[in-house]
């Protein structure tokens, strides 16, 4: 019987090897595709780091005067034009006065009748009154005099037996109706002639002329409407000619190189904010200008805005010119922190997990999970405070929005 083993062998070494071959296609084949994920990375950099956060702001002048029409009228001239800059006390615009006029004329006249009745009081009457009561006081006094003497007489007479009873007690009558008229008379000459209530309705009297006067005194003057310190005419609200009721507005005037700017941010952002902190402004009517300036009041309560519950910074601009005008609505940006020379990476390359903050590092083409401390953040990039060194290379995002994992196998992407 012929031996065996020899083709065994064969059928062994042909299997081996035919199980070889298998292997190194199968792994060739799992190596041709499998899959590497195109992923966007970055390195950690050493940079300057600033947080700002923006508004919307209305722009106030911070001297300002507001002239308004005293009273109805016309108005006769109009002295200035929109963007003119004037002097502290030249004529800005004036009025007809003809009807200030009349009632400053009517007002004193009524000041000096009150003023007459109020002294009348406190000297016990006018000068023609005076002088018929001092008459009046001086016939009582006579009439007293006569009727003393006429009841020392008759009682003498009486002692003597030459006067009757009937003839001193008559006498005596006449004597105390004489004391009554003097003491009434008395009254009607002096101060005494008006109580406490009467001196204290003409002095009330008084002052309400007096005040009636100074308000027409006023009324007269503003019918001349002059700057009261140096400034620009921004608005004027009336032409030549024109009839305005009492109180209507006429003319803005302002300081325009002191400007503030009332801002309102929104809720979330009142804690960032602080007294001091730099400020760039932006109005869009003059897009290629920037203002400057600086918080000086920092929110202290919530108010409803519009549909925003905001919180109200007062700003003041630095560098006016004169060419940020009042009521404009501008753009502020503040910056609320800045940080120089900090290790930070793209912020869409942080995630967090809960209370845990970590990136995704890139070691040998694969993604390895690193926890990290965070600091200063912006819209765009945010602080590393450990975990990173200056050398990582960090994963943002892959190109086809697959998810990122730890020890994902990736080909770089800048």
């Amino acid at each position: 019987m012929p031996d065996q083993r020899p083709k065994r062998l064969s059928s062994t070494l042909v299997l081996v090897l035919s199980l070889v071959v298998i292997l190194i296609v199968f792994a060739f084949i799992r190596s041709s595709t499998r899959e590497v994920v195109p992923v966007r990375v970055s390195p950690a950099t050493h940079e300057n780091l600033v947080s700002t956060v923006s508004t919307n702001g209305k722009v106030e002048p911070v001297h300002e005067f507001q002239a308004h029409a005293p009273t109805a009228g016309v108005v006769e001239d109009v002295s200035v034009q929109v963007g003119q800059k004037v002097k502290a006390g030249d004529l800005l615009l004036r009025l007809d006065a003809a009807d200030a006029t009349a009632r400053l004329a009517a007002a004193k006249t009524a000041l000096r009748a009150v003023e007459g009745a109020f002294a009348s009081v406190n000297q016990g009457g006018s000068q023609d009154e005076r002088i018929l009561t001092s008459g009046e006081l001086a016939r009582a006094q006579q009439s007293q005099r006569q009727a003393i003497a006429d009841v020392a007489t008759l009682k003498q007479l009486q002692a003597k037996g030459a006067a009757s009873v009937s003839e001193v007690t008559s006498a005596q009558g006449r004597l105390d109706a004489a004391e009554g008229a003097l003491k009434t008379a008395a009254l009607r000459s002096g101060p005494g002639r008006f109580d406490a209530l009467d001196r204290s309705h003409a002095a009330a009297q008084l002052l309400d002329a007096r005040a009636a006067v100074n308000a027409a005194q006023v009324a007269y003057d503003k019918s001349v409407v002059r700057a009261p310190f140096p400034g620009t005419v921004y608005s004027i609200a009336v032409n030549p000619y024109d009839f305005v009721p009492g109180g209507e507005d006429l003319l803005d005037l302002a300081d325009l190189t002191k400007i503030r700017i009332t801002a309102y941010f929104d809720e979330p952002e009142i804690g960032n904010l602080a007294i001091g902190q730099p400020v760039k402004i932006v109005w869009e009517a003059k897009p290629d200008h920037v203002w400057h300036g600086h918080v000086d009041v920092a929110p202290t309560t919530i108010i409803a805005y519009n549909t925003r519950n905001v919180g109200e910074a007062m700003i003041t601009v630095d560098d006016a010119q004169g060419d940020l005008l009042p009521n404009t609505n501008v753009t502020v940006t503040v910056t609320t922190r800045q940080r120089f020379n900090v290790l930070s990476v793209p912020r869409e390359a942080l995630h967090t997990e809960g209370l845990t903050s970590f990136v995704y590092r890139v070691i040998n083409h694969r993604l390895q999970r690193t926890v990290v401390q965070v600091g200063t953040q912006n819209n765009t990039r945010v602080e590393i405070t450990g975990g990173l060194s200056e050398k990582d290379i960090v994963a943002l995002n892959a190109t086809s929005n697959r998810d990122l994992t730890n020890g994902l196998e990736i080909k770089s992407v800048e």
